[in-house]
C-alpha cells in the first residue's frame, strides 16, 4: 500500500495532517481516531486527506515513520556487543517514553485485518529496521566478532524478538539489565568461531513460513530501494 503523496505545494498541509493524526491518536486512542477528526484538527477537508492516503492507518503510519526515523540509531564503536546493547536500550526507551510505542501497537493491531496496511507496515517500517540490524551483524561478522556461519536474519530475530514479544504482549519494554542479559546470552552462541562444525542457518521451510508472516525479512538482506525518514 503506497500512500498518495502530496505535491510540494501542499507539503505544509500534509505535515499538519500527520501531526494531527499523531496527536489525536495519543489523546483519544486509535479506535476513536477518524479521518473526519484528523481533517478537523489539521484544518483541511477530509477529501483532501483521501486524495493522499487511503485510510487513517496509512496516515498514522506516515506520521510514525516521520518521528521514528530519528530515534535509536545503530552506533559503531567497534564493540558489537556494546553497540547492540546501546541500540536496543534506546529502542526500548523510545517505545516506553514516547507515543511511538502506542502508535506502533495500534498499527500492528489494525494490520491483522487490513492486508494493505500490513504490507505497508512490513515494507516501509519493519523490513528497513531489520535490514539495518542485519547489516550491523554482518559488519561484526566481517570483523570476526560474530561467527561467519550465523544467518544474519536469524541473529536479528534472536536478539530483537524477545524485546518486541515482551512489549507487545505485556506493554512493558525490557529493562536495561534484561537487555544486557539477553545480548550476553545470545552472544554465548553467536560469538567466536564455528562450534562443532554446525552452521545454525535458517531452515528453508522455516524461512518460507517466515516470509508469509507480518514480520518476515528477506532471505538475504538487501538494501531497500527506499527507507523511511525510522530510525
Amino acid at each position: 500500500m503506497s500512500p498518495r503523496r502530496p505535491d510540494r505545494r501542499s507539503e505544509q498541509a500534509a505535515q499538519s495532517v500527520l501531526r494531527a493524526a499523531l496527536d489525536l491518536c495519543q489523546e483519544i486512542g486509535y479506535a476513536k481516531l477518524s479521518i473526519e477528526g484528523i481533517a478537523s484538527r489539521a484544518g483541511v477537508g477530509k477529501n483532501t486527506i483521501y486524495r493522499w492516503w487511503p485510510s487513517k492507518g496509512a496516515v498514522l503510519l506516515d506520521g510514525l515513520l516521520g518521528v521514528w526515523g530519528q530515534s535509536a540509531p545503530f552506533p559503531d564503536t567497534g564493540d558489537v556487543v556494546a553497540d547492540l546493547k546501546a541500540q536496543m536500550k534506546a529502542a526500548a526507551l523510545n517505545l516506553a517514553t514516547s507515543p511511538v510505542g502506542e502508535h506502533y501497537r495500534a498499527l500492528i493491531g489494525e494490520a491483522q485485518h487490513d492486508p494493505a496496511l500490513a504490507e505497508a507496515l512490513r515494507e516501509r517500517l519493519i523490513r528497513p529496521m531489520m535490514v539495518r540490524a542485519a547489516e550491523r551483524i554482518e559488519l561484526a561478522q566481517q570483523r570476526g566478532q560474530i561467527r561467519a556461519d550465523v544467518d544474519a536474519e536469524l541473529a536479528t530475530e534472536l536478539l530483537y524478538g524477545p524485546v518486541y514479544h515482551r512489549w507487545l504482549l505485556t506493554q512493558r519494554p525490557p529493562e536495561a539489565a534484561r537487555i544486557d542479559t539477553l545480548v550476553d546470552t545470545a552472544f554465548a552462541g553467536l560469538g567466536g568461531g564455528p562450534r562443532n562444525g554446525a552452521a545454525p542457518t535458517l531452515h528453508p521451510d522455516a524461512r518460507a513460513a517466515g516470509d508469509r508472516s507480518l514480520h518476515r525479512a528477506p532471505a538475504k538482506v538487501r538494501q531497500p530501494t527506499g527507507s523511511p525518514t525510522p530510525r
